[in-house]
């Protein structure tokens, strides 16, 4: 079961999504620093590839982000961090959520077999 395509993707999803966490956090800190550039997440589209593969493991990835620079140099949107981390904290609740389904069903067919 804890090998299963849905575990996978689970554990996956979780893992990119604290890391975007703790990106947004780091871009939030440097808002005032000169020259930072704001980093993105990605990897939603590689685990949609990889649960079409059957396999649902992938690793996030880190990217500077593109956007223009403000006079200083620096690139961090404090609205656009907020909204980010926003959606991010739903999309993590909602999977922890999936998780602790899957675990409670092992449980009880754990129960079952005793």
């Amino acid at each position: 079961m804890f090998d299963s395509v849905t575990s996978a993707a689970l554990q996956s999803a979780l893992d990119g999504l604290s890391m975007r966490q703790r990106v947004i956090a780091n871009n939030i800190a440097n808002i005032n620093t000169t020259n930072y550039h704001a980093e993105k997440v990605q990897f939603e589209d590689a685990l949609a590839k990889s649960v079409v593969e059957g396999d649902g493991h992938t690793t996030p990835t880190v990217a500077r982000s593109l956007e223009p620079t403000n006079t200083n140099g620096n690139n961090v949107d404090l609205d656009e961090e907020t909204l980010s981390n926003v959606d991010t904290v739903l999309r993590y609740q909602f999977a922890t959520q999936a998780m602790n389904s899957e675990l409670t069903q092992v449980r009880a067919a754990m129960r079952t077999n005793s």
